[in-house]
């Protein structure tokens, strides 16, 4: 089974709650995230299922992580922004194979060690 370097957690609160979600990204130690407007789409079933008022306007909050932060990272969240929380969130993560663009040394090193990997696969074919 493959092992993952990072992942991407998405969180979706309701309007005006995506600073609490990045304050508990930052306790973490995450450093940034992205905040996409959204509207929500529940029902009235549901609303009365969880006996909870969806607000329709809604923030979707990106944060790539590293994944030995991202059970701390989602917990945070549960804290900070759950659903039984004024920020009514949810929030859950999707594994990410490759990453370019960080600015970690580390991530520079291993983007630039991956195209000489496959040049030598090519010669290697050629021979």
């Amino acid at each position: 089974m493959k092992t993952f370097d990072h992942e991407l957690v998405v969180c979706i609160v309701n309007s005006g709650f995506s600073e609490a979600v990045m304050d508990a990204a930052r306790s973490v130690g995450a450093k940034g995230g992205t905040v996409i407007t959204a509207k929500g789409t529940a029902n009235k079933e549901a609303e009365t299922f969880f006996k909870i008022f969806i607000q329709p306007e809604k923030e979707m909050v990106m944060i790539l992580v590293p994944s030995k932060i991202k059970e701390q990272l989602l917990h945070a969240l549960y804290k900070s922004v759950g659903l039984d929380t004024p920020g009514q969130g949810i929030a859950f993560a999707l594994p990410v194979d490759h990453v370019v663009g960080l600015a970690s040394n580390e991530n520079h090193a291993q983007v630039d060690a991956e195209p000489e990997a496959e040049e030598k696969t090519e010669e290697n074919k050629q021979a």
